[in-house]
């Protein structure tokens, strides 16, 4: 499962030339974004260097190589949300994406609780990732970074490994028991 996340940041100085690439066009607010990727169960598989929150999810995962990952290596599904639509054409099917609506007005009856169907189903496969991401929240580093943006790569990486590694302990414990 795979889905982006922002961090708040500081905003950066007035003047500077790169100003509005923290900006992020959801949230209007300063962050970088982060792609993170886990496992059916939730627990974190990888987490991608920070990038401003201006760049859009499916261009982050194009940049980090997903694509040609997807498309050359093992057969797996990979379950993303609205932002990642697209790229299942370009990964052989591997990227699922919820469905996309065919009727913008007036649509019958049958269509509107099909469609709501297939989403929620859709959803409640990739609730895992967004329990995911909450884990990582919950260090008090990524809840609201005031550090500087250079370090926040670093940042999000050393959390991740952290909790990567206590997840791995937890389960270990749990299969002794």
């Amino acid at each position: 499962m795979i889905d982006g996340t922002e961090v708040r940041v500081r905003r950066p100085a007035a003047g500077r030339k790169d100003r509005e690439k923290f900006i992020s066009g959801k949230n209007k607010q300063n962050a970088v974004k982060s792609m993170v990727v886990t496992d059916a169960d939730g627990r974190l598989l990888f987490c991608s260097p920070a990038q401003p929150a201006s760049c859009a999810d499916i261009t982050h995962a194009r940049q980090l190589g997903l694509v040609k990952v997807l498309a050359d290596g093992p057969v797996v599904e990979v379950l993303a949300d609205a932002g990642y639509q697209g790229l299942g054409a370009r990964t052989s099917g591997r990227v699922v994406t919820p469905p996309h609506r065919k009727f913008k007005k007036d649509a019958p009856d049958w269509y509107e609780e099909m469609h709501e169907r297939q989403r929620k189903a859709h959803s409640s496969r990739r609730i895992r990732v967004e329990h995911g991401i909450a884990h990582l929240k919950n260090w008090r580093a990524l809840a609201r970074h005031h550090g500087r943006r250079e370090h926040m790569t670093d940042t999000i990486q050393a959390i991740a490994g952290l909790l990567s590694h206590q997840q791995t302990i937890t389960l270990a414990v749990d299969e002794r028991m």
